[in-house]
């Protein structure tokens, strides 16, 4: 039998909440432990999801010789520091996206990893979900012929409330970090780095960005045409165009969802669909699981220089529109 890998939660949070229910779809990991900011939080979480061992901070969580890999959810802003507080106490982590809040951050992670020996990824849950998985196979496959473009939102209406952490700039607030990640890094999935980066971004009340569109220019002459907004529904669909073919994923394109394959002709190459159990955050779990098993120190599916080149374009496109997190959260004290 299998020993399970088990799992600690570092925050408490709707997020966490959701990778604990769907961790336990997993039959060889186990969860083991929750930490918080708060022994109060801490309690009341574990109490409600079932979790047996409760800490009242990050570093004792850390500290516990049982837990083998750590899910980091804070604030983004929290990100890096619990990130490495996990990782120099030798607890793989896996990394709630959006990875930093920057690629200088970003890199302070990576090189905590290296530097003690052990296993980080982002948790970017798309990439490990059955639709992209075969996507991905498609991709390799050269059904689509040459890669033309691609287009790509994520946009969602939220309430104007400056207490609500999308607007608010000590936590990272705004389209861009929290929704716009999901389109960027599907377009860096098919296509890598980009040669190119223009945006034009419009803010909100707070100043954070209400909604950035963005157009990614890759070697090959692709394009990557991509939107995010926190002021308006979108039915988020993804389409990857290509001189043979192309893709349509249905909306929403970054949960469990189905797409086809047509032809340029418009005839239907291909029909995916397949059901998932829970909301799917347990395959991003089982990519961890599957390397530490293999001692791997990073998943070959997400490599770290990946999520450090992904955190460059988020940069390139703030420095464009004038998004500095920073100088807002200074102007809201």
């Amino acid at each position: 039998m299998t020993t399970p890998i088990r799992w600690g939660l570092m925050a408490t949070g709707g997020i966490a909440r959701a990778f604990a229910q769907d961790l336990r779809l997993l039959p060889d990991a186990e969860l083991l432990a929750v930490g918080s900011r708060t022994q109060a939080g801490a309690d009341a979480f574990a109490a409600d999801v079932d979790v047996p061992r409760v800490y009242g901070s990050y570093k004792e969580l850390a500290a516990d010789p049982d837990v083998d890999a750590v899910y980091v959810s804070p604030p983004h802003p929290g990100h890096a520091a619990a990130t490495i507080t996990a990782l120099e106490h030798g607890k793989a982590v896996l990394c709630e996206k959006p990875f930093a809040m920057d690629r200088a951050e970003a890199q302070r992670m990576v090189d905590a990893a290296r530097a003690n020996g052990v296993f980080l990824m982002e948790a970017m849950w798309t990439r490990f979900l059955p639709h992209v998985a075969r996507i991905r196979e498609i991709l390799a496959a050269g059904t689509l012929g040459e890669l033309v473009y691609l287009t790509a939102e994520h946009g969602q209406w939220f309430a104007e409330d400056a207490a609500h952490r999308l607007f608010a700039p000590v936590l990272g607030g705004g389209a861009l970090l929290d929704l716009g990640i999901y389109p960027v890094s599907f377009a860096h999935f098919v296509f890598g780095p980009p040669v190119a980066v223009t945006a034009v971004s419009t803010p909100a009340f707070t100043g954070v960005d209400a909604t950035t569109s963005m157009i990614l220019r890759y070697p090959s002459g692709a394009h990557a045409v991509l939107t995010t907004t926190l002021a308006a529904a979108s039915a988020n669909p993804a389409a990857i165009y290509g001189t043979e073919a192309r893709i349509e994923i249905d909306g929403d394109f970054y949960v469990p969802t189905s797409f086809r394959v047509l032809s340029r002709s418009r005839e239907v190459l291909e029909r995916f669909d397949s059901p998932v159990d829970g909301r799917g955050m347990q395959y991003e779990a089982a990519e961890v699981n599957r390397c530490l098993r293999a001692g791997l120190l990073e998943s070959p599916l997400l490599p770290l220089e990946e999520t450090l080149a992904i955190m460059g374009v988020l940069d390139d496109v703030r420095a464009q529109v004038g998004l500095d997190y920073g100088a807002l959260a200074g102007s809201e004290g």
